[in-house]
Parts: C-alpha cells; structure tokens; sequence
C-alpha cells in the first residue's frame, strides 16, 4: 500500500513550477500583442507617410524604426509565449539569449551617451540653420536680440592654445553658406531638440529606462529558472 502510494507520488510529482511556466507564458503574451500594436502603428505611419507630400527631414523613417523593432519584439516574445507553454527548452533559450543581448545593447548605448553626451559634433537637427528657429538666433530682421542669426556657441569648433572660449564666436553664422560656416563651427546637425530635452529630464529618462530594464530582467532570469526545472524533470524521467 505505501509502495503505491509513493509510486502514485512520483508519478504526479513535477521540478516544473506551473506558477513560473504560466507567469512567464502571460508575460510573454502580454509584450507579443505589444510587439503587433507597434508594428500596427508604424505600418499605419508609413502608408499615411505615402500618401503626405511633405518632405521627409528624418535621415531613418521613424515608421520603419518602429516596423523592425516591433518584428524583432514579436519573434522574441514569441519564442517566451510558446516555450513556456510547451516547456521547450531550445526556444526558452533562445528567448533568454535574446532579451540578454538586448539588455546588453541598451546598456551598452546608455553608459555611452552618457559619457560622450557633452562631445557630440553637430549644431542643430537638421544643420545650423535650424538655429533660426530659436527667440534669440531667428534671422529675420525685425529680431532685436543681439545674436539674432547667431548660434550657441557649443556648435563652435575648438581653437587649438585657445584659453578663454570665445562664446561670441557664433554670431552671424547663419547667413554664411556651409563651407564658410565649416570654418568656424560644426555645421552638421545632431537632432540637438532631442538631446537638450533628454538632459532636462534625466529623471524621466531614467525611470523609462529602469521601466524598460525590470521587465527584461524578470524574463531572463524566469526562463533560466524554467530551463533548470525542465532538465531536472528530464534528468529525474531518465
């Protein structure tokens, strides 16, 4: 009798925590419909995209960033949602070794803009011009500002022995063509709206960032917990 109730035990006993296994599978499923809704949205933007005749200024089509991270996204949490379900290991790990890699991509770019943040060689988003656009260096000419067709002078390029910076050094470029104003500062833009309001709102950035980070984390290190418990289910069967 307790021969077979021990047998009967064995039998029902699983190292796989169903807890795990279905926590992972809605978490997956949840950034799988995720994942369509962005593709849903830059398909969306692209056919609005064709249809608009206004001259595209961006050098990469948000549409289309936003197209492949969705595909990447989807193929990702795909090998979550089915792994989980069918407890199958080469998809878990696939699913694990790619959130790895995107975790480490986003670190990686992180602790770089941070670091090269202030060395950034370029005036502007589009090209210096863009300055025209500002209170202050607008080129028209009833601007009574005394920079009026100016720019920062954090475009300027550095005078090699120069001591003291010369922050006039801007003033006037803006009715200078590219050549002349290559002389004197960085006439290529670098979508500097973006980077000023990223470092008005570190807090917010790093908020999204952590927001973005926990989830990533959670996934990895529930997968390499069910991946331990399917081989220990494996390993007890053999």
């Amino acid at each position: 009798m307790d021969r077979k109730l021990n047998l009967d035990r064995a039998e029902t006993f699983s190292f796989v925590n169903p807890w795990i296994r279905y926590f992972l599978f809605f978490f997956s499923f949840l950034f799988w419909v995720f994942s369509l809704l962005i593709v849903a949205i830059g398909v969306y933007a692209k056919v609005q995209k064709a249809t608009d005749t206004v001259r595209d200024t961006f050098l990469i089509d948000p549409a289309v960033i936003l197209i492949v991270v969705g595909v990447v996204m989807f193929f990702i949490t795909f090998c979550g949602c089915i792994g989980a379900l069918r407890e199958n290991i080469r998809l878990l790990k696939t699913f694990s070794f790619s959130l790895t890699l995107v975790f480490l991509t986003q670190l990686a770019i992180a602790i770089l803009g941070f670091f090269y943040s202030d060395q950034f060689k370029c005036c502007g988003w589009n090209n210096y011009t863009d300055w025209s656009w500002n209170l202050y260096f607008n080129c028209t000419h009833d601007n009574p500002s005394s920079e009026r067709c100016g720019v920062p002078y954090s475009c300027c390029t550095p005078v090699p022995g120069e001591a003291v910076i010369n922050t006039m050094c801007g003033f006037g470029v803006q009715t200078q063509n590219f050549m002349e104003a290559n002389k004197s500062i960085y006439p290529v833009g670098c979508a500097d709206k973006a980077v000023m309001w990223i470092e008005s709102h570190l807090l917010l950035v790093g908020a999204l960032a952590l927001g973005l980070a926990l989830p990533q984390i959670a996934g990895i290190v529930l997968s390499q917990i069910l991946i331990s418990q399917i081989q220990d289910e494996i390993t007890s069967v053999l």
